[in-house]
């Protein structure tokens, strides 16, 4: 049985059956060529999809402006009805795309099926918040006239996502756009293109208009999503990615003043005090740390621990995660897979040993594992100086590196010493001090004796180079809203 045979087995869907064709004004293209896509678990190819050129690119920004004004002009209960049925198919078809996204990405079973979850709740939520898009009207103070203010959707939205959650990270886009009113063209990360596809259809099949939503794949992203920013139809930009990546789409974007939302890197501090729920910490580190193998922009990367715990948190820690059952992602038994790929193994790898050559200790893990696939195990360091590379970077994988302090003020100041600001985590029984240090953690986002934060109804991004911003909560759909006013008198 060659490679391809025993993934086939494996599956409970046949891979044949997910579209692979650009989808543009509600029709599958073939595009100017292929791109190959790999399973992390194994290295095997699994499929190839069609490869955008940017003529390709121009036509799904034509069929996304064509569609606008009707889209927009749609009643707000019909949007909310056909973004309730995408939220209902993808929850009829949890497994099949579970099983699909963690072929593709690596990603346990498990963390899968919670991801599309999560992925389906944008649409469920966006759908209640398509029909209370509400306005004002109120006095001029002056007496004069009554001040209007209405939300009207922005236009057409490019929509950029990673391959880390890619269900999640196009629904969080695609249905607030869609509740305002806008017409979008996502482009998916050519890793994981293949969830984006099987949505697509999804999207069809709830009754998503022709031109409403287009996917588009390319092995020229930079090129291909420079052009759709320099035509005048397009007016939004969202993206997820790296901080390096969205600084560039930003100076793109500069050239014709196109709003944007950026959802960028993050390097989470894990914050665990002396008086802390110590077996709530450690349940919340194994969340923080290891949902998604720690590919994840949430992910806990820099462990601070008050001197007084930290031998204990570190020792417990260490045994947790080297007990996760490492294996193929699409195997119900894997409690972590693989990481995305060959680059990624060999960077965690040398951010491991930039910390060990600095003094730092492994107490589980450490080295990628000599198998087929992309194998990084979990892996936990102990006294980490400030100076290693793991403390600046993001780590993106299974590695939780542990730091030491001792006054509340000390981890303060080392929590904020990052360029990043997306998430922070703090552990402690105080609540006083908890609202205390979560007031003064410079992030946009604080779990406070709570592992996960992420949920469609509350505000996710961050501050500093995390981002600008927000994804999910009512500020989701105003993200793909022009605020007008109107002066009136009667």
């Amino acid at each position: 049985m060659n490679a391809m045979q025993d993934i086939r087995a494996k599956l409970g869907f046949a891979i044949e059956d997910v579209p692979t064709d650009l989808w543009i004004g509600g029709e599958w293209r073939k595009g100017s060529g292929r791109l190959d896509v790999f399973d992390p678990s194994t290295g095997a190819k699994i499929a190839d999809v069609a490869d955008a050129s940017l003529d390709d690119a121009m036509d799904a920004v034509r069929v996304a402006h064509e569609a606008l004004p009707a889209w927009a002009a749609t009643p707000p209960r019909k949007k909310s009805e056909i973004l309730r049925r995408c939220y209902e198919l993808m929850i009829e078809r949890r497994d099949m795309l579970a099983e699909l996204i963690s072929l593709e990405n690596g990603k346990a079973l498990s963390d899968a099926q919670g991801e599309v979850t999560y992925a389906a709740e944008f649409f469920r939520w966006f759908a209640e918040e398509a029909v209370r898009l509400n306005g004002e009207i109120y006095h001029a103070p002056s007496g004069a006239n009554r001040i209007i203010v209405q939300h009207q959707p922005m236009g057409v939205a490019v929509l950029v996502t990673p391959w880390n959650f890619p269900a999640a990270m196009a629904t969080r886009k695609i249905a607030p756009a869609l509740a305002a009113g806008c017409t979008c063209v996502l482009k998916p990360a050519t890793e994981t293109p293949l969830t984006a596809y099987a949505l697509a259809a999804i999207y069809a099949e709830a009754g998503v208009p022709a031109g409403v939503v287009n996917v588009i794949t390319t092995g020229k992203s930079g090129a291909t999503v420079s052009a759709m920013l320099h035509d005048p139809r397009v007016r939004k930009l969202s993206f997820t990615g790296s901080t390096e990546v969205g600084r560039k789409l930003l100076r793109e974007a500069a050239d014709c003043v196109i709003s944007c939302s950026m959802e960028l890197g993050g390097n989470a501090p894990f914050l665990v005090f002396d008086d802390a729920d110590m077996d709530a910490a450690i349940e919340g580190a194994m969340v923080a740390k290891m949902r998604n193998g720690g590919e994840a922009c949430t992910a806990a990367n820099r462990f601070y621990v008050q001197r007084g715990v930290a031998d204990d948190f570190a020792r417990r820690l260490a045994d947790r995660m080297g007990a996760l059952v490492v294996g193929t992602g699409y195997d119900k038994a894997t409690q972590c897979g693989p990481v995305i790929n060959k680059d990624a193994m060999d960077r965690i790898g040398g951010l491991v040993r930039d910390a060990e050559g600095r003094g730092a200790k492994v107490l589980t893990g450490g080295t990628a594992l000599d198998r087929d696939g992309y194998y990084f195990p979990p892996t936990v360091l102990t006294g980490v100086p400030a100076d290693a590379e793991i403390a600046r970077e993001e780590i993106f994988g299974p590695v939780a590196a542990i730091f030491t302090f001792d006054t509340e003020e000390e981890a303060i100041e080392a929590a904020n010493g990052s360029e990043y600001g997306l998430i922070s985590y703090v552990y402690t029984t105080d609540l006083a001090r908890g609202l205390r240090v979560s007031e003064a953690m410079d992030s946009g986002m604080v779990g406070l004796n709570r592992g996960v934060v992420s949920d469609p109804a509350a505000p996710f991004g961050g501050t500093k180079q995390s981002g600008l911003g927000r994804e999910g909560a009512h500020h989701g759909i105003l993200e793909f809203c022009e605020v007008k006013y109107i002066a009136a008198s009667w």
